[in-house]
């Protein structure tokens, strides 16, 4: 019956306490640790919701060095796990630390049966319910952009876009270098649009050969080319009443182009080797991270489909351009691939964040997940380092964090940009900064600049 109750670790020294507490906790599963090496192994095994914790731990039982270095390490292994530390009637500042640190709640010595059980019971409680929210926020994010993670204006603003354009059956352009998530949105913005029962079908225009696209998206009548044995539907028609994404639409070769843009057109086709025009009915949504302006100038790309193409266009910014988001999609993946791979949920350290923030990611968002499931895979600790990120030791310099350094920054960078744009003017340099003169020569002298 034991296994069927939920886990109680407690952390204590003292056999004398510890008969006590299982006494007095027997509805759990009760564990039992007595230093620091046994308790983490007790979380790497069983992963308990509650453990108490006494902060006079061997080999400094008349101290609380050891019972904080247990509760730094459980906190990294198993941040989900309600700690409930207990002192003595003298350590109340101990206790007081210990909850900055992270543990959930403390209680003072003697072991009073009834006020333990009840602080114990309550830890459980709001363990279960934080595990009963997170499984209800997966079950209801049934929304189509509740996988787009960011906080970035200009990843928001693209993410309204979608949600606005989406009821109309405007044809639409989204623009994004490769990896940033063009497919995802152009399948939420077919989610919530009221095409959203039909079909959704993608086309790589990119990955199929010139031969065989023209096929795959107009189809074929049966006689039409050598191996076609029978009549086949392409992609457009394939896709009536729904919406077809065509990815990577700079690659379109210019033949199908001209049939494309009359289909956009007359929204007929007609099958290769076939005569009949087939009226269909889709909404038409292309992606690509090439410049298609530039492919006009140099007569790559028709300039008319472009304007039939780009009614709606959406711009996707870069991972590196979104300010915060590289961290909190990290934070996002490690504790989804952590959740995949059986791992009790990793921590970074400082090494790795400052990496994260820095690097570029040329490969943007698919990078980074690729990235963050070989660090959860390859991490030895609790903790994931630079090293077991494998990025590229060329990193940028990550961005100051206090205001103090942000605020110099920015001073620094509006006196170079003022004085070199004025020739080392000062009145102008200082009018076009909005300050007094006096007040530039003050900031000049505290970053010396040297007037010319």
């Amino acid at each position: 019956m034991s296994g069927r109750k939920p886990a109680l670790l407690i952390v204590e020294d003292d056999a004398g306490l510890q008969k006590q507490m299982r006494w007095s906790l027997d509805s759990y599963n009760v564990l039992i640790a007595d230093d620091r090496d046994s308790a983490l192994a007790q979380i790497r095994r069983h992963q308990p919701a509650v453990m108490t914790l006494d902060l006079g731990l061997p080999p400094d039982a008349a101290g609380a060095s050891e019972g904080f270095a247990t509760l730094q390490q459980v906190l990294e292994l198993a941040p989900d796990t309600k700690i409930i530390v207990v002192t003595g009637n003298q350590e109340r500042a101990h206790a007081v630390k210990a909850v900055g640190m992270g543990a959930y709640d403390f209680y003072q010595k003697p072991i009073e049966a009834e006020v333990l059980t009840l602080v114990v019971n309550r830890a459980f409680r709001l363990h279960a319910l934080q595990q009963e929210n997170r499984q209800l926020q997966s079950r209801t994010a049934d929304s189509p952009l509740a996988g787009i993670i960011s906080r970035d204006p200009g990843m928001l603003k693209a993410c309204r876009d979608i949600e606005k354009v989406a009821p109309s059956d405007a044809t639409v352009m989204v623009l994004g270098e490769s990896g940033t998530g063009k497919e995802l949105l152009t399948r939420a913005l077919h989610q919530l649009s009221p095409r959203a029962s039909k079909r959704f079908l993608a086309i790589n225009c990119a990955a199929i050969p010139e031969n065989l696209l023209e096929s795959e998206l107009f189809g074929y009548e049966k006689g039409a080319f050598t191996g076609a044995a029978r009549q086949t539907r392409g992609k457009i028609e394939f896709a009536d009443g729904g919406t077809l994404f065509l990815d990577e639409i700079g690659d379109l070769p210019m033949p199908l182009q001209a049939k494309l843009l009359r289909f956009l057109q007359e929204r007929v086709i007609e099958r290769i080797g076939g005569r009949e025009e087939i009226p269909v009915d889709v909404r038409v949504v292309c992606a690509t991270h090439q410049n298609l302006r530039e492919l006009i100038k140099v007569s790559r790309f028709r300039e008319d489909l472009f304007y039939r193409l780009s009614e709606i266009v959406i711009t996707i910014p870069p991972l590196r351009d979104r300010q915060g988001d590289a961290t909190l999609l990290a934070h996002t993946y490690r504790n989804r691939f952590s959740a995949n791979n059986n791992r009790a949920v990793l921590g970074f350290k400082e090494d790795a964040l400052n990496a994260i923030e820095s690097y570029h990611w040329p490969g943007n968002v698919r990078e980074m997940e690729n990235c963050i499931k070989r660090a959860v895979i390859m991490a030895d600790g609790p903790q994931i380092g630079v090293a077991d990120l494998g990025l590229p030791i060329e990193l940028r310099e990550p961005e100051p964090m206090n205001l103090r350094q942000v605020r110099e920054v920015a001073e620094r960078k509006a006196l170079t940009q003022a004085l070199s744009r004025t020739a080392g003017n000062i009145a102008k340099a200082a009018e076009l900064l909005g300050i007094s003169r006096p007040t530039l020569y003050d900031l000049m002298n505290r970053y010396n600049f040297r007037e010319h």
